[in-house]
């Protein structure tokens, strides 16, 4: 009896084809969510910018606009999210 659990399939093997492309609603769900991944990416970019230098105040002010842009962009699609959840009988 073989009890080998495979996390990944074995090399060789066809992968069905509902694992190998995305769905339109996962398309949806991963377009949805490009705006807050654009705005960590422009946060982390402003980060590693202030990696090897002083921070100036227009540094201080750069920052604190990245990191308010991604909070407010991810918050808005947590709240988009949990709505829809609740609409479609979900829970928050």
């Amino acid at each position: 009896m073989n009890t080998h659990l495979h996390l990944v399939p074995p090399l060789g093997s066809l992968v069905p084809d509902e694992e190998a492309e995305p769905t339109a609603t996962e398309l949806a769900a991963i377009e949805a969510e490009l705006p807050a991944i654009e705005a960590e990416v422009e946060l982390l970019g402003v980060e590693i910018a202030l990696l090897d230098r002083p921070v100036t105040e227009l540094d201080a002010r750069r920052l604190r606009r990245a990191a308010a842009r991604a909070q407010n962009l991810l918050r808005d699609l947590t709240n988009r999210t949990n709505i829809r959840s609740w609409q479609d009988g979900g829970v928050a």
